[in-house]
This record gives structure tokens, C-alpha cells and sequence, in this order.
């Protein structure tokens, strides 16, 4: 698979580690589609970006817990392009509580977002990536950390799996890839905000090569995935995490 003339979809794409698998794939010859929910100033400016260093782009807004709005999305990225050859499903939120003190408001946001919005864009890249696609899905290495504050984040995460690896056997015979990447502690906003220096510091030093990740790490993984390296991948998680677990 070469990126010329193949379309990517990356969800939540407008910031953070969805904006730097963004500006890989776009830098590795694929036309991408910076998807956002409220963030149009961003995924605009993140078009402009890709546009200025010989890149295609457009954006593309639809918030992925509604089903209808996914569809459209669809719809309108193959009148806009033809088709689409990848979906990398990078949505998603991260509200930490323990178990007892999780209301239904931090739980119900987190299923919509990371559970629901997955499998409402993997219903639709099922149906309509070309033969030869690829479908990335984001994950977390909290699967398998079992930290104490991440159960409902985690068992988001860990459905996420699960329907990775059953979508790629359902997909036999379509040359369509299904995987998983699953960073650990990467410098986000996502991650940093809301924490003590003391405690990222903590973090940073749990991986043996003891930093954080940086966004440009997963997208690179994820650009392995995508591009012709990744094509004898599928049904796994590659947990992108420094050596953390």
C-alpha cells in the first residue's frame, strides 16, 4: 500500500497526538481528513499547516458519539475524495475518579466519546474502506496498568481491543487491516492537565527509558500501520509505551 492517492480519516485530530498522526500521514503522501467535534479554529489552522508543507487536507467536523454525524462525515469525504483507504479512531476524553466516586456524568461521557464513537466509525469503515484499507484504532496502556482513578477510562479502552481484534476476523478476506496502538504517558494536554509537576515527573520515570512520550512517537507507530510496513499486521495491539508494561 503507497499513500498515493489514499485518503485518511483521523478522528479528534484537531490537537495533541490526533494532530501529530495528522501531519505524519499527510507528510507520508496521504490526503487526510482532520476530523474535530467543536475545535474548528484549531482543525483549520491544522489544515493550513499540512497545506503549507505540500500536504492535502480539509476538515471535517462531526462528533463521533452521534451516529448520524458519522455517516455524514463518510458521505461527505467520499464526494469530497472518492473514497477512503484509512480510519485512525483518536477521539477521545479522559475524566479520572475512583470507582466509588464516579457519577454517572463522567461515566456516561466516557462511553460515548471512547466507546460508542469507535464503534460508530468502525461500523461505517466496515462497510466502505476500499480493499487494501487500514483501520488504527487508539488504546491505552492503562489496559493492563489497572491504575487506581482509570476504571471506567480503562474499560473503555479495553472494549476498544476487543473490538479491534473481533473486526479483524470479521474482515476476512477484504484485505483491511484492524490494530490497535496503545501509548502510555505522552506529553498531551490530554495528559499533563489537571496534574502536579510532581506527579508527571513520577510518570516520566516509569517507562525503563524513563521520559514521556511525545506525540510524534505514536504518530510514528501509527504511520508504520498505515503504510506499507504494516501490511502483515492485523488483530493486535501495539502498546507504544516506552517499556512501561
Amino acid at each position: 500500500m503507497t499513500a498515493a492517492n489514499k485518503v485518511a480519516i483521523v478522528t479528534g485530530s484537531s490537537r495533541g497526538i490526533g494532530a501529530a498522526i495528522a501531519q505524519r500521514l499527510a507528510k507520508d503522501g496521504f490526503s487526510v481528513v482532520v476530523n474535530f467535534a467543536g475545535s474548528a479554529g484549531a482543525a483549520d489552522e491544522l489544515v493550513q499547516r499540512i497545506e503549507q508543507a505540500g500536504g492535502r487536507a480539509i476538515a471535517a467536523q462531526a462528533d463521533v458519539s452521534d451516529a448520524a454525524a458519522v455517516a455524514r462525515m463518510f458521505d461527505a469525504v467520499e464526494a469530497a475524495y472518492g473514497g477512503i483507504d484509512v480510519l485512525v479512531n483518536n477521539a477521545g476524553i479522559m475524566k479520572l475518579a475512583t470507582l466509588a466516586d464516579s457519577d454517572d456524568a463522567l461515566f456516561d461521557s466516557q462511553i460515548a466519546i471512547n466507546l460508542k464513537g469507535p464503534f460508530n466509525t468502525l461500523r461505517e469503515a466496515s462497510r466502505r474502506l476500499r480493499s487494501g484499507g487500514r483501520i488504527i484504532n487508539l488504546s491505552s496502556s492503562v489496559v493492563g496498568m489497572y491504575q487506581p482513578g482509570y476504571a471506567v477510562y480503562a474499560a473503555t479502552k479495553a472494549g476498544v481491543e476487543a473490538m479491534t481484534h473481533v473486526l479483524a476476523k470479521e474482515l476476512r478476506g477484504r484485505d483491511i487491516t484492524v490494530n490497535d496502538v496503545a501509548p502510555g504517558p505522552t506529553a498531551t494536554a490530554l495528559f499533563l492537565d489537571g496534574k502536579p509537576q510532581d506527579v508527571v515527573d513520577r510518570l516520566a520515570k516509569l517507562a525503563p527509558l524513563e521520559r514521556l512520550g511525545q506525540p510524534e512517537d505514536i504518530a510514528a507507530v501509527v504511520a508504520m500501520l498505515a503504510g506499507p510496513d504494516g501490511a502483515w499486521i492485523n488483530g493486535q495491539t501495539l502498546r507504544a509505551n516506552g517499556g512501561i508494561i
